[in-house]
C-alpha cells in the first residue's frame, strides 16, 4: 500500500478528479445555469471532464450557459490544457518550496529527457508559450469576427482562442463555427492555434532554438512530429476534397473549398470544432475521420489521441521491420528496442480502451434502452470521447444517463488514463535469477 501511495501516478489522477469535481459542481448550481429548469447532474458533470479533458462533446448547449458557466468552462479548459504538469508542480512547490523527487520523474518523463531544462524551468515555459498563443489567437479573432458577434466579442474572441490552442472543440456558437466556413480569418486562425497547440511544448522549443540557430539540428522527436503532422495534413485535405468537393463542400468557392478540407484535416486530431456540419459528410470520410482522431497529435503536446510519435513507431516496425535488437531506423537515427516495444502495448492498449467503451455503449443504448441510435454513430461517438476531439455526429446529446457516464470515464481514459500509460516506470524490472525453458506458440 504504501508503494502504490507513492505512486507518481496517483497525484496524475487525483488533480483531473480534484478539478472536474469542482468543475461539476460550479456548474450545477443555478449561478452557471442559463436555460430553462435546472440543469441535470449528469449534463453537468459531463460538461466539466469534456472541458478539463479538453475533448468538446456536449450534451447540452454550451451558449445555454450563464457567462458565470462559460466562464467556469474557460477555466476548466485551461486547467486541462495546461494540465497535470505544470498546475499541480505549482501547487505542490508552493509549501515548501521545492519539487519532490517523484513529481520531478513525472514532469521530465513527459518530455524529452535531453531537453535541457529544470521542472521549474519547463513550467514557466509551458505557461509563457501557452498564454502567448492564446493572446495572440484572441487578438487576431476579435476583428475576425466583426459584427457577427455584437457583444462580449473581446470574451468570444478568448473563450474560443483559448479552445483552440487547447485542442477543446468548446464554442460559444449553437453550430460550432459553421457560420465562419467562408470566413477566412477565423478558419485560418482557429486551424493555426490548433495546429500549434498540437505539436506540443518540446517540439515548439526546438524549432525555435533551431531558428535562432541556438543548435544545428532539430531532434528526432521533433522531425517525426513535424514530418507526420505534414503528411497528415496535407493527405486528409486531399481526401477531403476528393469526396466532399461535390457533396457538403459543393456551394463553396475554389478557394474556399481549400480551406474548409485544410480544416476538416486539421480539426479531427483532437481539436473539435467544424466549419461543416460533421453529419453532411461521406461515409468514407466520417471513417478516415475517425482514423485522425484515433492518432491525435504529437506526444507531450496538449492533444489526445496514441499520438503521432506512436504511430508513426508502429508504421515503422510493420513496414520496415525491426532488427535482431529489436529496433528500427529512421533519418540515420535508430530507435531504441524497448521504445518500439512501448510504442506497440501502448497502442495495443489504446484499442483495447476504445474496443472497451464501445462495447459498454452498445449495453447500454442498443440493448438495455433500445434507442434508435446507429452503431456507427456510436463509434463515432467512442472515437471522438476517447481521442479527447469532440466531434459528433449528433449523438450524444440523445445517449441515457448511463451512456453519456461511459463516454464520461471514456473521456476520462483517454486523456489521463493513457497519459499515464506514457509515463515511464519509476522502477527498474525486476531481475530474474531463475527463468523458464523456451516454448514455441504459432502466430497466424
Amino acid at each position: 500500500m504504501k508503494r502504490v501511495l507513492q505512486s507518481e501516478k496517483l497525484f496524475l489522477f487525483s488533480y483531473f478528479l480534484a478539478v472536474i469535481s469542482l468543475g461539476t459542481l460550479l456548474l450545477f448550481i443555478p449561478f452557471s445555469w442559463g436555460g430553462a429548469g435546472r440543469l441535470a447532474f449528469i449534463d453537468a458533470l459531463f460538461t466539466a471532464t469534456s472541458a478539463v479533458c479538453v475533448t468538446g462533446l456536449i450534451t447540452v448547449d454550451t451558449p445555454t450557459y450563464s457567462t458565470i458557466g462559460q466562464v467556469v468552462i474557460l477555466l476548466l479548459i485551461q486547467a486541462g490544457g495546461l494540465g497535470i504538469i505544470t498546475f499541480s508542480t505549482i501547487y505542490l512547490a508552493r509549501p515548501r518550496g521545492r519539487i519532490s523527487l517523484i513529481r520531478h520523474r513525472v514532469i521530465r518523463g513527459y518530455y524529452l529527457e535531453s531537453s535541457g531544462l529544470d521542472t521549474k524551468a519547463i513550467i514557466r515555459r509551458i505557461v509563457a508559450v501557452t498564454f502567448g498563443f492564446e493572446l495572440i489567437g484572441a487578438l487576431i479573432l476579435y476583428p475576425g469576427f466583426g459584427d457577427t458577434v455584437p457583444q462580449n466579442r473581446l470574451f468570444v474572441s478568448l473563450f474560443h482562442a483559448v479552445s483552440a490552442f487547447c485542442n477543446a472543440g468548446f464554442s460559444l456558437f449553437s453550430n460550432n463555427l459553421e457560420s465562419y466556413t467562408t470566413n477566412a480569418v477565423v478558419s485560418l486562425t482557429v486551424m493555426a492555434l490548433i495546429v500549434f497547440g498540437g505539436l506540443g511544448f518540446v517540439v515548439l522549443r526546438d524549432a525555435a532554438a533551431t531558428g535562432m540557430v541556438k543548435q544545428k539540428r532539430m531532434s528526432l522527436h521533433s522531425k517525426i512530429v513535424f514530418l507526420m503532422t505534414g503528411i497528415l495534413l496535407v493527405f486528409a485535405a486531399g481526401f477531403y476534397l476528393a469526396f466532399e468537393a461535390g457533396r457538403s463542400m459543393a456551394a463553396l468557392g475554389p478557394g474556399e473549398k481549400i480551406v474548409a478540407a485544410l480544416f476538416q484535416a486539421a480539426t479531427p486530431r483532437t481539436a473539435g470544432f467544424n466549419t461543416i456540419p460533421q453529419g453532411n459528410l461521406s461515409t468514407p470520410s466520417k471513417t478516415f475521420t475517425m482514423l485522425l482522431m484515433f492518432i491525435g497529435g504529437g506526444s507531450g503536446s496538449i492533444a489526445g489521441g496514441i499520438k503521432v510519435n506512436t504511430f508513426f513507431i508502429v508504421l515503422l516496425m510493420l513496414f520496415q521491420g525491426p532488427d535482431s535488437r529489436g529496433e528500427v531506423t529512421v533519418f540515420k537515427r535508430k530507435i531504441a528496442g524497448d521504445r518500439v516495444f512501448h510504442a506497440t502495448m501502448f497502442m495495443l492498449k489504446a484499442l483495447l480502451l476504445l474496443f472497451g467503451s464501445f462495447l459498454a455503449l452498445t449495453i447500454t443504448e442498443l440493448w438495455a434502452a433500445g434507442h434508435r441510435v446507429d452503431a456507427f454513430s456510436l463509434i463515432f461517438e467512442t472515437f471522438s470521447a476517447f481521442g479527447t476531439v469532440g466531434l459528433s455526429l449528433g449523438a450524444t446529446p440523445d445517449l441515457t444517463a448511463a451512456g453519456k457516464l461511459v463516454l464520461v470515464v471514456t473521456m476520462f481514459m483517454g486523456r489521463i488514463g493513457l497519459l499515464a500509460l506514457a509515463i515511464p516506470r519509476s522502477r527498474p524490472y525486476p531481475v530474474h535469477v531463475l527463468d523458464y525453458p523456451q516454448g514455441e506458440v504459432l502466430i497466424g
